[in-house]
C-alpha cells in the first residue's frame, strides 16, 4: 500500500523534538519539489484538549483517536513520565489502528507507548540505549536491539534516542516510496538521507564496576599497561593464581571474560585519544596495544561499529 497517511498520536508530556521530526518528515507540504503530499493529522485523547509537553509548553492536536484508525502510519512520539499514565483509551485506539493495518512508527520513548499496547510482544525493536534495560524489563517477550539507530519489523518500525527518528522516518518512506523521494525530503531538511553505523557510536562506555578491592590493583595495572601484550595466562601470573581460578575470577568481578575486558577498555582508550588527539591511526593502535591500524580498524568497527576515522570526524574535539 502507498504510503499516504500519516497519524501521529500526542499525549501528555510529549518531547517537543521527537514530535518535530515527524512533523517535519510528514507534516510539510513539499508539493513544489515532487514530493507527494501526506494526509497529516496530529491526533490526541481529545480533539481540541491541550496536552502538556515536556519543556513547559502546551499542545493543541486537532483530531481525536478515531483518526488513528485507517491511517497508513501511525507515528508515536516519545513522552515523558510513567507508563502507568498513559490512559487506557489511547493504547486501545492504537491496538485497533494496528489491527486494522496501520504501521506503527515510535520515536525514541515512544516504543514504551507501543509496549503498553502489547505491540512489542515478539517484535524486533529498538528504543534510546539509555531507556533499553527498563523496555527489557518491562516487556521481556520483545527482542530489543540497543545497537542500531533503528528497527524495521514490517507493520513495526521503531527508532532509537532523538535524532535517530529522522532515520527511521526516512527509512520509512524510502521503504515505500523510494530513495528519490526520501533525498528531496533529507535535502529540505539539511540531513543526511541514511547514516551509517548505529547508536552505539554514541553510547559511553564506562570502566565496569569493580566488586572486591583485592581484585581491583589487578584491573588498574592492565588499564596503565594496555600497549603491553596480555594473555590471560600472563595475567594470571602477575596475580598468582592460575589461568582457570584467573578466568573464572575475572568474569566474576567484571562480567565478561579476560581479554574481551582488554579489547573493550583498548577500544575505549582509542576512542578518547580520536576525540582529544591528532595521532594519527596507526599510533593510536600502538599506544591502545593493537599493535597495528588494520586491528584497532576491526576491534574498533565491531564493538563501536563504524571506523576510527568516521568516529574522528564526527567526534573529534577539535573539529
Amino acid at each position: 500500500m502507498p504510503l499516504k497517511s500519516v497519524s501521529a498520536l500526542v499525549l501528555d508530556n510529549v518531547a517537543v523534538f521527537e514530535f518535530g521530526v515527524v512533523c517535519e518528515v510528514f507534516g510539510i507540504d513539499r508539493a513544489a519539489d515532487g514530493v507527494p503530499n501526506f494526509d497529516f493529522k496530529v491526533c490526541g485523547p481529545q480533539a481540541g484538549a491541550p496536552l502538556r509537553t515536556s519543556v513547559g509548553a502546551t499542545l493543541v492536536p486537532d483530531h481525536g483517536l478515531d483518526a488513528l484508525i485507517g491511517a497508513d502510519v501511525v507515528a508515536v512520539s516519545a513522552v515523558t513520565g510513567p507508563v502507568e499514565a498513559y490512559p487506557p483509551e489511547a493504547l486501545e485506539a492504537l491496538r485497533a489502528a494496528h489491527a486494522a493495518g496501520s504501521t506503527i512508527l515510535t520515536v525514541c520513548s515512544g516504543a514504551f507507548v507501543a509496549g503498553e499496547a502489547g505491540l512489542l510482544d515478539g517484535r524486533r525493536c529498538t528504543t534510546h540505549w539509555m531507556h533499553a534495560d527498563d523496555l527489557a524489563q518491562r516487556y521481556p517477550t520483545a527482542i530489543i536491539d540497543r545497537n542500531v539507530l533503528f528497527v524495521d519489523d514490517g507493520d513495526l518500525v521503531t527508532s532509537a534516542g532523538t535524532a535517530a527518528g529522522i532515520d527511521a522516518c526516512l527509512h520509512l518512506v524510502r521503504r515505500e516510496l523510494g530513495s528519490a523521494v526520501t533525498n528531496i525530503i533529507a535535502r529540505r531538511m539539511v540531513v543526511p538521507p541514511q547514516r551509517d553505523g548505529g547508536q552505539r557510536q554514541y553510547i559511553e562506555q564506562p570502566i565496569p564496576t569493580r566488586c572486591s578491592e583485592g581484585f581491583a590493583p589487578q584491573l588498574d595495572w592492565i588499564l596503565s599497561n594496555l600497549d603491553k601484550p596480555h594473555t590471560v595466562t600472563s595475567m594470571a601470573r602477575r596475580a598468582n593464581m592460575s589461568a582457570r581460578t584467573f578466568a573464572r575470577r575475572f568474569v566474576e568481578e567484571a562480567g565478561t571474560t579476560p581479554m574481551q575486558w582488554v579489547t573493550d577498555q583498548r577500544v575505549l582508550y582509542a576512542r578518547r585519544m580520536l576525540e582529544e588527539t591528532d595521532l594519527d591511526v596507526d599510533r593510536i593502535a600502538e599506544r591502545a596495544g593493537f599493535g597495528n591500524a588494520t586491528l584497532l580498524r576491526h576491534h574498533f568497527r565491531r564493538i563501536v561499529g563504524v571506523t576510527p576515522s568516521d568516529y574522528r570526524r564526527r567526534f573529534a574535539r577539535s573539529a
